[in-house]
């Protein structure tokens, strides 16, 4: 699951290698939170913040076949 967040986020971010991530496990539940530049926010969080909500539908959905809980966040650099 972890591969697919990095695989959009990436996707989106002008500096995918400037992309940091935290991944906390805790029993069933994972917590990621994607740290990216200011300049790549927008881009990444879409208008509205339609491409996040858009992303944390299709981790939620992916993490049933885990049975895991996937909790996205994402947050500025800095």
């Amino acid at each position: 699951m972890l591969d697919l967040i990095k695989f959009v986020i990436e996707t989106f971010a002008e500096d995918p290698d400037g992309v940091k991530y935290e991944v906390i496990e805790d029993g069933n539940v994972v917590n990621v939170t994607a740290f990216l530049k200011s300049s790549d926010m927008g881009k990444v969080i879409g208008k509205g913040g339609k491409l996040a909500k858009a992303l944390r539908t299709l981790v939620r959905a992916g993490s049933q076949k885990e049975n895991k809980r996937y909790n996205l966040e994402i947050k500025e650099l800095g």
